[in-house]
C-alpha cells in the first residue's frame, strides 16, 4: 500500500541545505578534492570538560529514565545564572525558560504554540530558511523586511510598511546574523522594543551566535533593552557557544506567557531532553573553563575570517566584512546568479559555496562562506576560485 503525504507536509519548503549537500555529495563521489564552504556545522569538537560531564553522567542509572517535563531545574537555574553572568539580565527560572531540544525546535513550533491560522509573521530576507518552516506547519502568513548591505544587514523600522506591522504577531530576528554575519548593538535592540511596542507584536530573537564576536566585540542580548521581557522571548543555543551541534540542546529566555506556550506545546511533542545532555549543558554554562574555552573558539574563527577575507580581497572578492558569526557574505561577480555562480564554484573549482537565494529574494546576490576550514583550506579555496577570473581586480 501506498500512503499519501498530509497537505500539510506538502505544503512545506524545500530543504535548502539538503539539496546543497546533495550536490556537494555527487561531485564528492566521482572523486574530487571539494572544498566544503557551503556548510553551517561547526567543524571543532565540544569542549572536552563537557565531553567528560556526559560521560559520567551518562553512567547514572537516574539519568536513563524518563526525563522531567519541562526540563531540570538545575538546567534552567544554570541558563539564568548564565544570563545574569555575561549580560545582567535577570530571569526566573521556572516561569522565564523553557528547556529546547535545539533552538530550531523553538523557532519551528513558536507559530503552532502562539499563533492562529492566517495570522501574521514579519520575518527578514535575507533570513534562516528554516523560519518558513514554522510558518508552513503553523498555517500562519507571512511578510518580509529587507536586510540592505547599505544599513549593514539591519532592519530599518521606518521603511517596514506599517500595514504589515500592524497586522503581525510576531517579528523574527538574528543578530549576529546569519546569513550576512552582521551584528547589533544595544541601541538596536532599544529601538526594537520601542517598534513592538508601537505596533504590539512581539519579539523572536534568534541569539544562536550570540557568543562569536570578532575583535573583542561583546554582542548584546535582546533581553538587555529596557522593556524586553514585556515584548518578547530569546533563543540560546548550545551549538555555536560550545560546539554542540549534534547534542541538540538549547533554552528560550523572556517573556513569560511565551514561555508558558512553548513548554505547553512540548509537553505533547516531547520529554524533554536525556538527563544526561541536561547535566552536561549545566557543566558548559557554569563551568570555570567556559570564558577561556569559547574565548579560544572565537578566535580560531577570527583567524580564519581574516585569512579568507585577505585573500579574497587579493582577487577583486568584496567581502561585507562580518563582525561575528562563522560566515561570510560575498557578492557574487556580474552576470551571475547565487546560484549559477555556486554551480560554477563546484563545477570548475570544486569549493562549494552556499547560494544566498536559499536564505530568501534578497540574498540572490550572494553567497553563504563557512568559515568551517582551516585557513590553509580557506585560501586554496579563494586560490581555486581566483583561476575563474570572474572578478576585477
Amino acid at each position: 500500500m501506498f500512503f499519501e503525504e498530509s497537505q500539510l507536509l506538502k505544503g512545506l519548503p524545500s530543504q535548502f541545505f539538503a539539496t546543497l549537500v546533495q550536490k556537494v555529495n555527487q561531485k564528492i563521489a566521482t572523486g574530487k578534492d571539494v572544498i566544503n564552504l557551503g556548510q553551517g556545522n561547526p567543524d571543532q569538537p565540544t569542549f572536552d570538560y563537557i565531553v567528560k560531564a556526559l560521560q559520567k553522567e551518562a553512567a547514572k542509572p537516574q539519568n536513563h529514565k524518563y526525563s522531567q517535563f519541562r526540563g531540570m531545574h538545575s538546567l534552567k537555574q544554570a541558563a539564568a545564572d548564565f544570563y545574569q553572568k555575561h549580560y545582567q539580565v535577570k530571569l526566573d527560572p521556572e516561569k522565564e525558560i523553557a528547556i529546547l531540544g535545539g533552538s530550531k525546535i523553538g523557532l519551528v513550533e513558536l507559530p503552532w504554540a502562539l499563533m492562529n491560522t492566517g495570522e501574521n509573521l514579519l520575518l527578514p530576507d535575507p533570513g534562516y530558511p528554516d523560519y518558513l518552516s514554522g510558518v508552513a506547519l503553523g498555517k500562519v502568513n507571512y511578510s518580509t523586511f529587507p536586510l540592505k548591505k547599505e544599513n549593514n544587514f539591519l532592519p530599518d523600522y521606518a521603511e517596514i510598511p506599517a500595514a504589515d506591522a500592524q497586522k503581525a504577531k510576531f517579528i523574527y530576528l538574528n543578530y549576529p546574523n546569519n546569513p550576512t554575519g552582521a551584528v547589533v548593538n544595544r541601541e538596536f535592540w532599544a529601538e526594537t522594543v520601542a517598534f513592538a511596542q508601537k505596533y504590539q507584536l512581539g519579539v523572536v530573537s534568534d541569539f544562536a551566535y550570540g557568543a562569536l564576536g570578532f575583535e573583542g566585540y561583546k554582542n548584546p542580548s535582546f533581553l538587555q533593552a529596557p522593556g524586553a521581557k514585556e515584548v518578547g522571548v530569546e533563543f540560546y543555543t548550545f551549538s555555536k557557544t560550545f560546539n554542540m551541534a549534534g547534542w541538540r540542546i538549547a533554552f528560550a529566555a523572556g517573556n513569560a506567557s511565551m514561555i508558558e506556550a512553548i513548554n505547553l506545546i512540548q509537553d505533547h511533542l516531547f520529554v524533554s531532553v536525556f538527563p544526561a545532555i541536561q547535566a552536561a549543558g549545566v557543566t558548559a554554562l557554569t563551568a570555570a573553563d567556559e570564558e577561556k574555552e569559547v574565548a579560544r573558539l572565537v578566535a580560531i574563527y577570527e583567524e580564519r575570517r581574516n585569512a579568507f577575507i585577505k585573500a579574497a580581497a587579493q582577487i577583486g572578492w568584496k567581502a561585507f566584512v562580518p563582525g561575528g558569526t562563522f560566515y561570510a557574505w560575498m557578492p557574487v561577480p556580474e552576470g551571475y546568479t547565487s546560484e549559477s555562480f555556486a554551480d560554477i564554484c563546484l563545477e570548475k573549482a570544486n569549493v562549494a559555496v552556499a547560494p544566498g537565494r536559499g536564505f530568501g529574494a534578497r540574498g540572490d546576490g550572494y553567497v553563504r562562506i563557512g568559515l568551517l576550514v582551516s585557513p590553509t583550506r580557506l585560501i586554496e579555496a579563494v586560490e581555486r576560485i581566483g583561476k575563474l577570473n570572474l572578478f576585477e581586480k
